[in-house]
């Protein structure tokens, strides 16, 4: 079955379109009309290895708070949704990534409970005018929506742009080994509850 998805959301303040191939190559079509988000976004398309379409308009003129919100629950919504029952999957996966002068590791559980633990700082508010708290509210999003265990940890870095980023890569790439099929188990479910 083709691990796809499709996610719409509609509110009084944002309009998000989603959509989602676990299995593709990495093709990549983002406006989310935040370009430092649009930027993150793509670095997550790119190492996660899937293709990746975000359209978003949004209350951008209030700030872009709604936006990457919104966006974050649209994709995780997209990734349940294409991993269907969850047979075959490593579930778990986890990245330690340097960028630059900055380190950070991400794990993550496709436990089907959410569970989001942040332990990252960024030295300024603002990457040009995209407020860095929004890094993490769109993390916490996607784990809420995605029903998974998503750790974020910054072991060093001094340069906002850098910790984003390497947030974002590590995610992209501990999110392609939790996807990725286990040849010996392809039909099963792994967990000793038979369910994700």
């Amino acid at each position: 079955m083709p691990r796809t998805a499709t996610v719409k959301r509609t509110t009084a303040e944002t309009s998000v379109a989603v959509e989602l191939d676990l299995d593709g190559g990495a093709k990549l079509d983002i406006a989310s009309g935040v370009g430092f988000f649009d930027h993150m976004l793509t670095h997550l398309g790119k190492h996660g290895g899937f293709d990746f379409a975000v359209k978003a308009t949004g209350d951008t003129h209030v700030d872009d708070h709604h936006t990457v919100e919104d966006v974050g629950l649209s994709f995780g919504a997209a990734l349940l949704q294409a991993l269907g029952d969850k047979k075959g999957i490593l579930r778990y996966g986890s990245c330690t990534l340097p960028m630059d002068e900055t380190l950070v590791t991400v794990a993550v559980d496709l436990s089907g409970r959410p569970a989001f633990v942040w332990k990252v700082a960024f030295p300024t508010e603002k990457i040009g005018a995209f407020d860095c708290q929004l890094v993490e509210e769109f993390w916490k999003s996607v784990a809420n929506a995605g029903l998974m265990n998503l750790h974020v940890v910054l072991h060093h870095g001094h340069n906002s742009h850098h910790i984003a980023e390497a947030v974002f890569k590590a995610a992209a790439r501990a999110l392609r080994a939790a996807v990725a099929i286990d040849p010996r188990r392809a039909d099963e479910v792994p967990s000793t509850k038979g369910v994700l």
